[in-house]
């Protein structure tokens, strides 16, 4: 049951890739939704400084090697030819030298130069969120918070019922 709830929570994870335009939402068939907001969103700024500024609580969790701790994601600003994507890394398998290294958890929209599923090292300095769940419950995770809470009533509670992560 809790690796179908991690699944679950990894498809809906890919609502929280950030861009620089102005569109809000993209639909694509048989893939998440991404959701887009603009440089200047003051609260989406506010989210990523947050997780910046508690990745120690990450890196204490990920660290501890406790089967309570469990989904350890990371989300990545790239940039490509004055574009930018925040997009979501998940198996996160060891830090060292300080970078992670993990594997890529959604289809890029505007960065061509990675794909699903690519192997990617992540600098503590290009860290626009972090998230792992304890216990049924997400730590972390500012953005996905962020953007669930800009969500529909009627998404919410889709997201809500399918994901089974508890968001407080």
């Amino acid at each position: 049951m809790k690796n179908l709830q991690i699944k679950i929570l990894l498809l809906f994870l890919t609502f929280c890739i950030i861009t620089c335009h102005s569109q809000k939402k993209i639909e694509r068939e048989n893939q998440s939704t991404i959701y887009k907001v603009t440089e200047d969103d003051i609260e989406m700024n506010k989210a990523i400084e947050k997780a910046k500024q508690t990745l120690d609580s990450f890196d204490y969790a990920f660290k501890n090697n406790n089967r309570i701790f469990t989904f350890f994601g990371l989300k990545k600003r790239f940039e490509e030819n004055g574009k930018i994507e925040h997009i979501w890394i998940g198996n996160i398998q060891k830090f060292e030298n300080g970078k992670y290294i993990g594997v890529i958890d959604n289809f890029p929209e505007i960065i061509k130069g990675i794909k699903l599923l690519d192997t990617v090292e992540i600098e503590k300095k290009d860290i626009s969120d972090w998230m792992y769940i304890q216990n049924s419950e997400l730590r972390g995770g500012y953005t996905l918070r962020l953007l669930r809470d800009r969500m529909t009533v009627e998404e919410r509670k889709k997201f809500d019922a399918q994901s089974r992560i508890k968001i407080k």
